[in-house]
């Protein structure tokens, strides 16, 4: 699910600032960028979110910004800067067009300013608990997001659940047709038969009832219509209840599917087949926005 937060707070080492960014993935995966001096709090960052998260790819930026108000300023190194000073100096009485070290090139050289030391412990606890503020941001963000994609699920859902009523209340009609076709077909058969013994018209009627019951037996989809029915009640339950649902989402998709491929298989008009057609599309777009979904 995609998120975003960020917060921030002015502490005595300069302004720590923890954002979080969240886009969609079927596992969690966190990746992290910070400061070297920062990088003892990322163990708890983790943990923390580890705890709060179960889906998503994460990116957790952590900074830290002097402040010219900070109690501990910068030092410099005197030694270092009479070393480059004396070198500068020697170098352009060996080289007379050498150009001399501006101040603010001085200002750059590594080492010259010495920055206060700033105690892990301290850095550490002031991440974790900015780490906490943005969880809570990061959370409701993507809650919002997570109630725009339920309702479209549900939208998916209450036209799946119309068409598998409307079969319901026209199968048996759609099954009585079929079987008089049938019964048509195969009585014309044996009107038509010109070679061989022909049957008796009792023993050959029971035979067609025979056949046209096992036929019915194969095409009725009365099973898969109650379990799709059922199904779709306990999307709705999921969708509309707390806590983590993608997974049981996941594994309510691949059941769903099954039943909309068997009605398929046993699709005996074009109606059924259409219809089958169709909830398989509304499936798949419920599972791809389940994908989003923690």
């Amino acid at each position: 699910m995609t998120g975003y937060a960020l917060v921030s707070s002015d502490t005595p080492a300069g302004r720590i600032g923890v954002e979080l960014r969240s886009i969609n993935s079927r596992f969690l995966d966190l990746a992290f960028r910070m400061p070297d001096e920062l990088r003892s709090a990322e163990p708890a960052l983790r943990e923390q979110i580890t705890a709060s998260l179960a889906r998503g790819k994460v990116e957790c930026r952590v900074t830290l910004h002097r402040l010219p108000s900070s109690s501990e300023q910068s030092k410099i190194d005197r030694g270092l800067l009479g070393q480059l000073l004396t070198s500068a100096e020697e170098i352009r009485t060996m080289a007379p067009d050498a150009q001399p070290l501006s101040v603010g090139e001085l200002m750059r050289w590594p080492g010259v300013f010495i920055e206060p030391t700033l105690d892990p412990e301290t850095l550490s606890r002031e991440v974790a608990a900015l780490g906490r503020q943005a969880l809570v941001e990061l959370r409701a963000s993507r809650g919002r997001e997570g109630a725009r994609l339920a309702q479209v699920i549900l939208e998916r859902a209450v036209r799946m659940r119309e068409i598998v009523i409307q079969l319901q209340a026209h199968v048996p009609q759609l099954l009585t047709t079929f079987e008089q076709k049938l019964v048509d077909r195969l009585r014309a058969a044996l009107t038509d038969a010109t070679s061989g013994h022909a049957l008796p018209t009792d023993e050959a009627m029971e035979r067609i009832r025979q056949e046209v019951v096992l036929h019915g037996l194969r095409i009725d989809v009365a099973e898969e219509i109650s379990r799709l029915l059922v199904h779709l009640d306990e999307l709705e339950r999921i969708v509309r209840g707390a806590g983590t649902v993608g997974k049981r989402l996941d594994f309510l998709m691949q059941e769903l599917n099954r039943e909309a491929n068997t009605l398929g298989s046993k699709a005996a008009s074009i109606d059924l087949n259409n219809s089958a057609v169709e909830l398989k599309l509304l499936i798949e777009q419920i599972r791809e926005q389940v994908q989003n979904l923690e």
